[in-house]
């Protein structure tokens, strides 16, 4: 039987952590939380022990204020979408403390990340929080992360799907908003809620990892401003017929319906098995689905491909905002430990020797398939991606590379025709079927041919995990997943390839280099 709970019990736990040496302090601090919460969930001592938490605040340094903070933040979302529960109320009692302990805080400061974390749970004082807070010196994504955490829901004019990784990155994109709410306007009340509540979640992960790494490693790397360029600016490839873009990497096709070959002409592709035909437009051919001669012809298919891509701004925002935002909390790289440079130095040393037509799927815009071009050649090398405002992006950085718009769970290539396969920070797209993935990968490249990606793991320690989890992206309402290292190899080794290269230390990035056996 478990021990009952005791004042001294909680009394021994909190001291524990306050007294703790420096090098015992992570240990500690984790023994206090496990006790009160865990994944995501309150234990039966996390009431008892919230007052007692609260007031350890009093008798402890910035650094340890802000662990305890970053904890009453955790027992404080616990109930939600209740945020008047038990344990929440009792969260909440201390917020005038808090609000001593902010004042006088700046950007990055660890103690600061760690009370905007926590305070962003109390939108019922949303007015006096931004009263303290707005004397604060803060970067404009923290404190409009602040401001979504303490707004409260509006179901006849919903905003939704703009908070990540700050509402401020989304400003003046007048497109999006438009977007955002035509969507909500095909949505169910209750839709409507679960959209709100996922991306407040969302919001409330991003910023609890900030201040978790924060205050484990001090301040975090500044963020670099990001601008998105205006659509104008995307250069736009050359008109070409698409036989002429392809080229000789024309004989790599298959179709994705029965895996005949595939003839290009001048403005699509069509089987010669199956006779389905594929749209192309701007030097995309659309292989992801096509119309067979025995079907009635969708005659806007072929204008619709060609309107989508004239519409970057889905590209643009996530090359310029996303993207490097989504490094740091896959990566658990807030103080940027893995740059940009990095990345571009391993995909350059592994692919330099490497032989055979080149294949970047998941594409996205393109950004590191012109390092892979710049390595391999630009004629070697066929982009794969689902997204067409992605490809268009490409297309216009890229106008040498011919680019697919198809699946990498059924890649339109030839089995064992690839000599070389990339799958750059991408895997996580598709975490549900990322042995399906890797096993295309695997039938597609040749013997001897080469497969490089870069991915993520969980982390190992549970609360950084529990923040990495609690995003809800479009592409997966359900939450974030992430993958184990033993599962990657597993997937690998299904597939036919042989590890030659890992890399995991570095936060919680995973470099890996494979070759396809015989």
């Amino acid at each position: 039987m478990n021990a009952p709970v005791t004042h001294s019990t909680i009394a021994e736990l909190v001291r524990s952590f306050t007294s703790a040496t420096p090098d015992g302090l992570d240990a500690a601090f984790q023994r206090l939380v496990g006790a009160l919460w865990n994944e995501g969930k309150l234990t039966d001592l996390a009431l008892e022990a919230t007052p007692a938490v609260v007031t350890a605040l009093d008798g402890v340094g910035p650094d340890r204020q802000g662990h305890l903070a970053v904890l009453l933040g955790l027992l404080a979302e616990a109930e939600y979408p209740r945020l008047d529960g038990e344990v929440a109320t009792a969260v909440r009692a201390g917020l005038d403390r808090y609000l001593d302990l902010v004042r006088g805080g700046t950007s990055r400061q660890p103690l600061t990340l760690a009370l905007l974390y926590l305070l962003a749970h109390f939108p019922a004082d949303r007015d006096r929080i931004l009263a303290v807070t707005g004397e604060l010196s803060l970067e404009i994504e923290e404190r409009t992360r602040l401001e979504r955490g303490l707004a409260e829901l509006d179901p006849q004019d919903p905003d939704l799907g703009r908070v990540w990784p700050a509402p401020s990155v989304w400003a003046g994109d007048d497109k999006a908003a438009a977007f955002a709410k035509a969507a909500a306007r095909g949505l169910t009340p209750q839709q409507i809620v679960t959209n709100w509540e996922n991306d407040t979640r969302t919001l409330w992960a991003y910023t609890g990892a900030l201040a978790y790494w924060a205050v484990r490693n001090g301040p975090p790397a500044p963020v670099a401003v990001r601008t998105v360029p205006e659509q104008q600016t995307i250069k736009q490839a050359p008109v070409r017929q698409t036989d002429e873009t392809f080229g000789s990497r024309a004989a790599l096709l298959r179709c994705p319906t029965c895996h005949g070959p595939i003839e290009l002409h001048e403005t699509g592709a069509r089987c010669t098995t199956c006779a389905t035909t594929y749209p192309s437009a701007n030097g995309i051919l659309d292989l992801s689905a096509g119309v067979r001669d025995d079907q009635p012809t969708h005659e806007a298919t072929s204008d619709l491909l060609q309107k989508l891509t004239e519409m970057p701004t889905m590209g643009l925002v996530y090359e310029a905002v996303q993207r490097p935002a989504y490094l740091r909390l896959a990566g658990s790289n807030f103080g940027d430990e893995v740059t940009p440079a990095d990345e571009d130095a391993y995909l350059a040393e592994t692919l330099r020797s490497t032989e055979g037509p080149v294949v970047d799927v998941a594409a996205g815009a393109g950004r590191w398939t012109a390092v892979v071009a710049e390595a391999v050649g630009a004629d070697r090398l066929t982009a794969v991606d689902m997204l067409l405002p992605m490809l268009n992006v490409l297309r216009g950085r890229l106008p040498e590379v011919p680019a697919v718009r198809g699946s990498a769970l059924n890649l339109p290539f030839g089995d064992g025709t690839v000599g070389v396969i990339t799958l750059w920070n991408a895997l996580q797209a598709f975490p549900d079927d990322a042995a399906t993935a890797i096993a295309e990968i695997g039938r597609c490249l040749r013997p001897g041919g080469i497969f490089t990606m870069m991915t993520y793991r969980w982390s190992d320690d549970p609360i950084a995990r529990y923040f990495q989890a609690s995003h809800f992206f479009p592409s997966r309402p359900d939450g974030h997943l992430l993958f184990e290292l033993n599962q990657i190899r597993q997937w690998l080794a299904d597939a036919g390839l042989v590890v030659r290269k890992e890399s995991s230390s570095t936060g919680t990035f995973v470099f890996v280099t494979a070759e396809r056996t015989a």
